[in-house]
């Protein structure tokens, strides 16, 4: 092979590896910024891009969200307690020319940036504040780190207070306090137990013995709804029987005769019982003329009537 065609391949073989070296590959979380003699010349999107060897530059830029930690500090609260706090910074980049031309190392910046704001804002507060306050300190520190570093071409997303350390004697009289409070609380709800058990207690009692009383005066109510039926029922029994007797009677118009006689027959059952002493009754209405129409009778058929009423009923003649 001659000189001339060892020269063309050579050639050819150094465009080839040329060209090769002007490709490069922006990834999809990536921005790519072209640099043309050490100038920045565009902003590129992910995909294959192609430059010109030597006389180009690619820098890809990660436009992912990032997180930076803030190393632990001693702060000075408001009220003269040193305390050491520990912070995490998220970040995401939101233009990636900034971000690579407004500052020389964007970590190292924003945690200094973070660490400083970090004093100013838990140094204004209390301890206690700053101990229950985690919220407020996160969203004012994101708020003053997001102002500062849009110059730089990032958005601070959040900030989280991963701890607060007050000193340790500060630590245990604080875990004195709570034990303390917790007591108290205990002491308080067992003694809200036992009266809200007494109250139940007695209301049930109460509730027992207002039942009991109802029912008893419900049962005596009734027992004497019970007594006063029976005897209204007895009572609207002889008024009926005796209602139904004179209906009897007046429907029969009994004559004077048959009511003597009748009379006579009352006064035999009468002296039949074991009474010692028989009282008859004197009235001058229609008993004794009934007796004298008796008489009228049996002087008709020529008896006595005492005689004839003693044989009848010995007992009469004894008395």
């Amino acid at each position: 092979m001659s000189p001339i065609a060892g020269f063309f391949i050579a050639l050819i073989i150094l465009l080839v590896v040329v060209a090769a070296r002007g490709f490069r590959l922006v990834r999809q979380w990536e921005k790519g910024l072209i640099e043309q003699f050490g100038r920045y010349q565009k902003t590129v999107d992910p995909g294959l891009r192609f430059i010109v060897p030597f006389v180009q530059n690619l820098q890809r830029v990660d436009m992912r969200e990032q997180v930076a930690d803030v190393p632990p500090q001693e702060v000075i609260t408001r009220d003269n307690v040193v305390v050491t706090v520990d912070a995490v910074v998220y970040y995401q980049a939101t233009d990636p020319v900034k971000l690579k031309y407004n500052v020389a190392s964007f970590i190292v910046a924003a945690t200094k940036l973070a660490q400083t704001n970090l004093r100013n804002v838990v140094g204004d507060m209390d301890l206690d504040d700053a101990l229950t306050s985690r919220d407020t300190i996160n969203t004012e520190l994101r708020m003053i780190l997001d102002e500062a570093t849009d110059v730089w071409g990032t958005r601070v997303v959040r900030v989280e207070i991963q701890r607060i350390d007050p000193p340790m004697d500060v630590t245990d009289a604080m875990h004195r306090q709570m034990k303390a409070e917790r007591d108290r609380r205990a002491l308080v709800t067992e003694a809200e137990g036992t009266k809200s058990a007494a109250i139940l207690r007695a209301e049930g009692i109460r509730e027992s013995q207002v039942l009991e009383a109802s029912g008893r005066a419900e049962a005596i109510k009734r027992l004497a709804e019970a007594e006063a039926f029976q005897k209204v029922t007895i009572a609207e029994g002889e008024a009926q029987g005796i209602e139904r007797v004179f209906k009897a009677i007046h429907d029969g118009d009994p004559t004077p005769d048959l009511l003597a006689i009748k009379y006579l027959e009352t006064l035999q059952g009468v002296a039949d019982g074991q009474a010692t002493k028989i009282f008859l009754p004197l009235d001058t209405g229609g008993v004794t003329s009934s007796i004298a129409a008796i008489g009228e009778i049996f002087k008709a058929t020529g008896d006595d009537p005492v005689q004839a009423t003693a044989q009848g009923n010995p007992a009469i003649g004894a008395g």
